[in-house]
């Protein structure tokens, strides 16, 4: 499997912390397996970031809170396609008993690095 994060980076500039991020769609909408739930709280990263002139290029570390480890496969696979190309922030894994919708099964949050004056 292919490594989805650093063991450190060296951050220059403002940051920005998002808050966990959730896989709920525009209509509030869930998906129903952990890979679409992953790539739903992706889609809702990128917004938080732009609305801010940030991408996923600018995340500098990730938490990620699965509620079930053996759900770990699935959400490598649905992260290594989320991801930019070469770009792996710092992250940790943390294995949770429940979020706040027991529909959830994934929920993700991070710190992006913002250049000097954006």
């Amino acid at each position: 499997m292919a490594k989805t994060y650093s063991d450190a980076l060296l951050a220059d500039g403002p940051l920005l912390f998002v808050s966990g991020q959730v896989p709920e769609g525009p209509g509030g909408e869930v998906a129903g397996d952990v890979g679409g739930q992953t790539r739903q709280i992706f889609r809702n990263l990128e917004a938080v970031l732009a609305r801010h002139g940030a991408d996923l290029g600018h995340l500098v570390k990730l938490t990620y809170y699965l509620r079930h480890i053996s759900d770990l496969d699935e959400f490598r696979g649905a992260l290594v396609e989320c991801l930019p190309e070469g770009h792996r922030p710092a992250a940790s894994l943390v294995e949770v008993g429940g979020l706040v919708n027991p529909a959830y099964f994934v929920e993700i949050d991070g710190i992006a690095c913002l250049s000097p004056g954006e």
